[in-house]
Order: structure tokens, then sequence, then C-alpha cells
């Protein structure tokens, strides 16, 4: 009789730890393993909403990014200070496949540092060239912010320039 009363204890016992267990596993936990983002790499958003990678909080990236899991927002947030376009693609590509990061470039962008930024980096502008991105390395060092947007105005419009203002990160 003791030997079916220890059994029926550790049975109970074990079926309440699975169902422990089962419950932390749909719950919120550091690395939910939720779809990742969805939408078709082609679906922008306005280039303005954009979020910086360098400055941006986890729930931003939640937020703004469909079906961005905790997972890759530590991962995002793990390689920071992004210093280009090409960094971010590379760390995150280790994690993702290269049409996924193009999807994840749709809502971020690596701050622009005038004078050291590469051709890719610069063309997170909205209509810049990789001609134009060339040129305006070609014209280095500028002075200032002021003197940067000054030979950018000759690129892109008015509302483009606008939206570079935005992603000029330090000198």
């Amino acid at each position: 009789m003791k030997r079916k009363t220890i059994y029926f204890w550790l049975v109970l016992l074990c079926t309440l730890a699975l169902t422990a267990c089962a419950s932390a596993a749909t719950g919120s936990t550091p690395f939910t393993t939720t779809q990742e983002n969805s939408s078709p790499a082609g679906q922008a958003v306005n280039p303005a909403d954009k979020l910086n990678l360098n400055t941006a909080s986890g729930d931003d990236f939640i937020a703004a990014i469909p079906g961005l899991g905790n997972r890759m927002v530590w991962e995002f947030m793990e390689y920071r200070p992004y210093i280009s376009i090409q960094q971010f693609r590379r760390e995150i590509g280790k994690y993702v496949d290269d049409a996924q990061v193009a999807a994840y470039e749709n809502y971020v962008y690596v701050p622009i540092v005038i004078n050291d930024a590469d051709a890719e980096t610069l063309q997170q502008i909205p209509g810049l060239s990789t001609e134009e991105a060339q040129a305006l390395i070609a014209a280095r060092p500028f002075a200032s912010a002021q003197d940067f947007l000054g030979k950018l105005a000759a690129h892109v419009s008015a509302d483009e320039l606008e939206i570079a203002k935005s992603y000029l990160g330090g000198e």
C-alpha cells in the first residue's frame, strides 16, 4: 500500500512539473520563438518613421517591425553601436537570410556620420544613388552637417533632404 501511495504522489508531482514547464514555455521569455517578419521585403515604411538602430528601445523595435521576436531585438541591440549598414547586414545576417535582413532595413537605419559613412550607409537616404553617394564621399571632409546637407541638396528632393537630416549621427 505504501508503494502505491508513493507512486501516486510521484506521478502527481511529475504532472504538475510538466504543466508548469509547458506554461512557462508559452509565456513571455527573453527568447520567444515568434515567426520573424513576414511582411515582404519590398513593403517599406515612411523613411522618416524608421528607427535609429543605435538609440531605439526594444519596445520600439517590437512595435515598429511586424513579427519581430524578442530574440532578434536582443541581436539588434547586442551589436550597438552600428557604424554602417554593412555591419548591420553582416551581424544580423548570421541569424536570418538576406531577404529578411532587407525586410528589417525597411524599418531601421544606421545613423550617418558625414565624414566616415560608406556609400551603402549614405544610400539609406531616400533618392540617393550609388554614384551620388560616391560623389559625396569624394567631396569630404565636410566642415559641418550644414556643409554636407548643402552638397546633398543637389542630389535629392526637399522632402528627402528633411529625412536625411534626421538620419545624421554624431561627427
